[in-house]
């Protein structure tokens, strides 16, 4: 047997452990992580009721989102399950109004209850084993009136950039899960937007604004080679990512979920 510890949690969720080097290059430090901190900062405040309320950053990661809240005012408490990643966002946010907390997403209830008037979770239901368990977690933690921003990788982008790279025995088959166990980014749980739609009613949640993050830049077959076309393109996600039908195709999807006043619908089996 291998002595070296396994990348999933006993939930089967991703954890991030020896993977905060790749986070910060390869995401972050490249453009893609660029293009997307660019997006979030035009779409946050067309999306959400930003008045310096408390924030709940779920999965915050190296803390960039954490960040952004924080210069804006917002008191926030980020629960990330890696201790790697939370020592990373601790030097990150020194000196800023934010609160470390080292626990899985199924633990906030007993550690972070609230209720929250803001919560953001931007890339983190992909990574988990039950990631619509996930999402009724978060709708308990919601105070009425509140609001969740929601972040997911996108199965049916996924499976378009697959076809576009040439996979298309991947694509036919509809093998597009990552195991989790490599160090290659790929989810284990990549969403539709169709799953959300029926999560969040589930959970008496609305879809109250919906966008898409990089709805070109990952098709492309080669990066833009300048500033000027790194402007362009920039012009163009703008334009377009709240844009019917090419909202649909982002790499990810950002939601603002609110309480509805329409009964819950019962999940099916």
């Amino acid at each position: 047997m291998s002595d070296t510890p396994s990348p999933l949690s006993p939930a089967g969720d991703r954890h991030f452990d020896g993977l905060a080097d790749k986070f910060a290059d390869s995401l972050y430090g490249a453009a893609r992580g660029e293009l997307r901190l660019a997006l979030l900062d035009r779409l946050l405040p067309e999306m959400l009721a930003l008045d310096a309320q408390p924030v709940l950053d779920v999965g915050g990661g190296l803390g960039q989102l954490a960040a952004w809240f924080a210069g804006r005012g917002h008191a926030v408490t980020l629960a990330e399950p890696s201790g790697e990643m939370l020592e990373r966002a601790r030097a990150h946010l020194a000196g800023q109004p934010v609160s470390l907390l080292q626990v899985p997403l199924q633990a906030l209830p007993e550690c972070a209850p609230g209720p929250w008037r803001l919560i953001a979770c931007h890339a983190v239901l992909e990574w988990l084993a039950d990631p619509r368990a996930a999402l009724a977690t978060l709708a308990g933690l919601l105070a009425p009136g509140g609001q969740l921003s929601l972040m997911v990788f996108n199965r049916d982008a996924l499976r378009m950039s697959n076809v576009v790279k040439g996979n298309l025995e991947k694509a036919l088959a509809d093998r597009l899960e990552g195991t989790g166990r490599r160090r290659r980014l790929t989810p284990i749980s990549p969403l539709t937007h169709g799953q959300i739609e029926t999560w969040a009613a589930e959970n008496g949640l609305a879809i109250s604004a919906v966008a898409g993050i990089r709805v070109f830049h990952d098709y492309l077959r080669q990066p833009p080679p300048s500033d000027a076309d790194r402007a362009r393109l920039l012009a163009l996600e703008q334009r377009y990512c709240r844009v019917d039908p090419h909202w649909r195709l982002g790499r990810y999807l950002l939601y603002t979920l609110e309480p509805s006043s329409i009964r819950p619908q019962e999940p099916l089996a």
